[in-house]
């Protein structure tokens, strides 16, 4: 009897080299932080932080709160990483309920205090239902222009590969994120995602309409797969039908979780990296062990040390 097609492609998967093998480490990385709220999750960030330092990230950046809310512990944790521990850090800054000179004060400061690299964001309401506040930048492409206005600032900005919630459609995404560039942003990082051709597709589409700059994957490894499905729910991010079985059974086995989850992002980004990616930035949710460990299966050392 001939072997099935699914038979074939096992035995070959059998003979072929570890998915891994022989990578040169040649990927740049960054990585995402939030602002702590109590001295526990303090010492958790600050441990994070120096497990990924010797990794050589670009930068390292940090969130900030819807409506503003952790404007002062981003502002903090921000020019610590950068002045302190040396990593180059960028802050988040969005829209939300504030006015053009209260949001290009805090720019001011953030230049004054040695930081170079803002994240510019649109940003969403406390309550979900984002207004342009009267006085304020309406969205991330004025924000943008603002900011540049008020410093040369290094710029990343979101983008969507599976098109943000509240865009009409794809073209009008692609032409939103163009306005920003256009606007002085430079580079893009992704909205997490789940599938490589979700992103290859993106950024040929991003290309098609004239996007040359920097598109840079942004890669969540999965602590908690039900966490996961409430953030792809408000974000759009499709869930493979597969990563369910693969999390099943594991809510009350974190270590095994986390084996699954580094396998199951690992892969993913190397078969971004067979597609040409070279640089990776990480949702890091303040645990660093996960991005630590794909890095490393990626090929990525610690600075001085070779792969």
């Amino acid at each position: 009897m001939s072997p099935t097609l699914n038979q074939m492609r096992e035995a070959q998967t059998a003979l072929d080299a570890p998915l891994f093998s022989g990578l040169p480490g040649d990927i740049e990385v960054s990585f995402e932080f939030f602002p702590p709220k109590n001295e526990a999750m303090g010492k958790t960030l600050k441990e994070s932080v120096a497990t990924l330092a010797p990794l050589g990230p670009r930068f390292v950046s940090v969130t900030y709160g819807a409506g503003g809310s952790t404007r002062e512990r981003t502002h903090e944790q921000v020019v610590w990483i950068n002045n302190e521990v040396g990593i180059p850090a960028a802050a988040h800054l969005t829209c939300v309920d504030a006015t053009r000179e209260e949001v290009n004060e805090v720019a001011r400061h953030y230049w004054e205090s040695g930081i170079r690299h803002i994240v510019a964001l649109r940003g969403d309401a406390p309550d979900g239902a984002y207004k342009p506040h009267p006085g304020g930048y309406a969205n991330a492409v004025e924000l943008i222009a603002g900011l540049k206005e008020v410093a040369d600032f290094e710029i990343s900005v979101a983008a969507y590969p599976e098109v943000h919630p509240d865009s009409p459609d794809r073209q009008a995404d692609l032409d939103n994120l163009k306005a920003k560039f256009d606007a002085g942003a430079t580079r893009a990082i992704t909205q997490f995602f789940f599938q490589p051709d979700c992103f290859f597709q993106f950024r040929d589409e991003a290309l098609a309409r004239g996007i040359n700059a920097e598109i840079v994957p942004g890669i969540m490894p999965v602590m908690s797969f039900a966490a996961v499905q409430r953030m792809s729910g408000l974000c759009g991010t499709a869930i493979p039908d597969w990563m369910a079985g693969l999390f099943d059974g594991l809510d009350e086995r974190p270590q095994a979780r986390q084996l699954v989850s580094a396998t199951i992002s690992a892969e993913m980004c190397r078969r971004l990296y067979a597609g040409g990616v070279r640089n990776f930035h990480f949702y890091t949710l303040n645990r660093a062990e996960l991005s630590y460990a794909i890095c490393h299966m990626l090929g990525r050392r610690p600075v001085g040390e070779s792969s």
